[in-house]
Formats: structure tokens, C-alpha cells, sequence
């Protein structure tokens, strides 16, 4: 049963279309919160924000550093606040060292990590304006433990984890209420890791955490959004929290 721990409050969620962005919106909307989801997705977006009380849906490239200006613009128009930004959207490409194309390389980290850098930079200002906010930037264990088949991947995310440390003490340091943590997943069932794992050969490595490990479900990284985003996460700052089943205890 909700509880109304995002009563009043307004989300701007990233990668929202589907996967952990869909179940962050519908947690965080059950809860009170009116949620903006955003996605390359439109068609499926639009649905998905059809579906959830209180939810709109905007196109949005995360990569385009004007389209952030307009959907912080917009959600400001509509709801006349921002309290908490979920840097979520994300994509994969597989390939080692050796054989992976720069363009991918390139894609995969100017998507997560240029527009998580995007998005911080255009949110804080709104979000200081009101005194307090939560900025959650999804990292991964990819970023944490060492996975030969996504270096580009891997390196976005690890960059996620760097840079929302510094971005919490900045927050400190300009004396903003504004907390900044990062989520690193292990696996988890959505259509982005079933996808991804269709086009693994089953001897690959990148297969241990559905083989010995187990797959979690979108709802136990919503419920720590959640936390982290009402004020059940007041206290914790420039933290990444590992939800892995313990697959990077070695």
C-alpha cells in the first residue's frame, strides 16, 4: 500500500519508457509523486505514461543539450517544480577491446554518461531554486568489476560513479539541499538485459549473473529510487549502492 512518501513532489525520469524507468515512474507516482518520463521511444512511451496515473510523456535525446533545456522548461510549465532527476536511460554494444567499433563506443557513453552529465547540469540549477532535490544516476556492476564484453559500457558507468560523487560535493560545497547518489544494478529482467543476453553465445562470461547469480526484478531497484528520492534517503549523499544478489563479492 502507498504511503504517499512523494506526495507534492515532481520526478523527471529518463529511459522511462520501459524497464527500470517504467517501474521507477509507476513506483514513484503510486507514492504521489506527478512523474515526467522521458524516451527515444515515443509510441511506446506515450503508452507507457497512459498507464500511470499523474504521468506525462516528452521525446527526448539525452544527448542534446537544448532538448534537456526544453524538458526541464516544460516539466517547470506543468507542475511548477523539480525535486528529483533519474538518470536512466541507457543502451548496450557488445564487443572486447579488440573488435568493438569507436562508434559504438561512442554511442554508449554519450548517451549514459554524456546525458547524465546533461541532465545534472541542467536540473541542478531548478532543483537549488526550491531549496532540496535528489538526483539519481543509474551506474551498473559493469562499472565496478571487470567485464571483457562491454568496455565501452563499462566505462560509462564507472564514469557515472565518479562523477555523481563529485557533482554530491559540489551540491555541499554551494551549500544546495541537493543529494546526488548512483545505483549500480546487476542483472536485472528487462527488456534491455533480454535482449542483450539473446546475443551472447551461452559460454560467454557475461552470462554468470542469470547462470549462478540469479536475475533481479525492476521493483528492487525502484523501491531504493524510492528511497533514495523521499526523505527515508535524507542523510546519504555522493553514495553508489550495489544491488547485485552479491555477485561483486567476489
Amino acid at each position: 500500500m502507498a504511503n504517499g512518501k512523494m506526495e507534492g513532489r515532481v520526478a523527471i525520469i529518463t529511459g522511462g519508457a520501459s524497464g527500470l524507468g517504467a517501474e521507477d515512474a509507476r513506483l514513484l507516482a503510486r507514492e504521489g509523486a506527478r512523474v515526467v518520463i522521458t524516451d527515444m521511444q515515443e509510441d511506446l512511451g506515450r503508452a507507457t505514461a497512459a498507464e500511470i496515473p499523474g504521468c506525462v510523456f516528452m521525446q527526448h535525446d539525452v544527448r542534446d543539450e537544448g532538448r534537456w533545456h526544453e524538458v526541464i522548461a516544460e516539466t517547470l510549465r506543468l507542475f511548477g517544480r523539480l525535486d528529483t532527476l533519474v538518470n536512466n536511460a541507457g543502451l548496450v554494444r557488445f564487443g572486447t577491446i579488440e573488435d568493438l567499433p569507436y562508434p559504438d563506443f561512442r554511442l554508449q557513453t554519450e548517451v549514459m554518461l554524456g546525458g547524465t552529465f546533461l541532465g545534472c547540469q541542467a536540473a541542478i540549477p531548478h532543483m537549488s531554486k526550491d531549496g532540496a532535490g535528489s538526483i539519481i544516476n543509474m551506474a551498473s556492476i559493469g562499472g565496478i568489476k571487470g567485464i571483457s564484453a562491454i568496455p565501452a559500457y563499462a566505462g560509462a558507468k564507472a564514469g557515472i560513479i565518479g562523477m555523481t560523487r563529485s557533482i554530491a560535493v559540489h551540491c555541499r560545497e554551494q551549500g544546495y539541499r541537493i543529494r546526488c547518489n548512483s545505483i549500480a544494478p546487476g542483472g536485472i529482467v528487462t527488456p534491455m538485459t533480454a535482449q542483450a543476453l539473446a546475443e551472447l553465445p551461452a559460454d560467454n562470461a557475461g552470462l554468470e549473473q542469470a547462470n549462478n547469480h540469479g536475475m533481479g526484478q525492476p521493483i528492487d531497484i525502484a523501491n531504493m529510487v524510492l528511497y533514495l528520492a523521499c526523505d527515508d534517503g535524507r542523510h546519504i549523499t555522493g553514495t553508489n549502492i550495489v544491488i547485485d544478489n552479491g555477485e561483486t563479492m567476489g
